[in-house]
């Protein structure tokens, strides 16, 4: 092996690396940016036409992702108290796109103290723009015994359909 392949061996291993660190930040970004309000820093996540499919709604587009957040509904949750908490992601890079699946977790705050409102599987659909990573589609499938939630995180480790 020569100097120059080892180089070249190195760069794509360290670009791997920071491929996988900058999609670990822009997924644990969105629970600190929605719980925050910053309905434009959680819109920038995504693509221009990017969506976002959780079980009882799908938002296409920065604009209507923004709204949801600026919403009274979300408004309400922010200032009862919440917490939208995300696992750890699971990783997988080709190129210029990426998949990652994890778990998230609405945690809200009532008469008793806080509770688990959701448990979410979690499907990002990521591809490198010029502005870095970029979410094109997230969808989220709630926890509670449907097949499609644990189908959804099976198929986003192997990167899978």
């Amino acid at each position: 092996m020569t100097g120059t392949d080892r180089l070249a061996r190195i760069e794509a291993r360290l670009q791997s690396l920071e491929d996988e660190r900058d999609i670990t930040r822009l997924i644990l970004s969105y629970g600190p940016l929605v719980d925050s309000g910053d309905a434009d820093g959680v819109a920038g996540l995504w693509t221009d036409d990017g969506f976002y499919d959780v079980d009882t709604l799908r938002m296409d587009g920065r604009a209507q992702i923004a709204a949801m957040v600026r919403s009274a509904p979300h408004r309400a949750w922010i200032e009862g108290g919440c917490a939208h908490l995300s696992g750890p992601p699971h990783v997988v890079v080709d190129g210029d796109r990426a998949v990652a699946v994890c778990h998230s977790l609405l945690v809200v705050h009532g008469d008793g103290g806080f509770r688990v409102q959701r448990a979410t599987a979690n499907r990002w659909d990521l591809c490198r723009t010029s502005d870095g990573w970029k979410v094109a589609e997230r969808t989220g499938r709630v926890l509670d015994g449907r097949e499609v939630s644990p189908a959804l995180l099976h198929a986003g480790v192997r990167a899978e359909r």
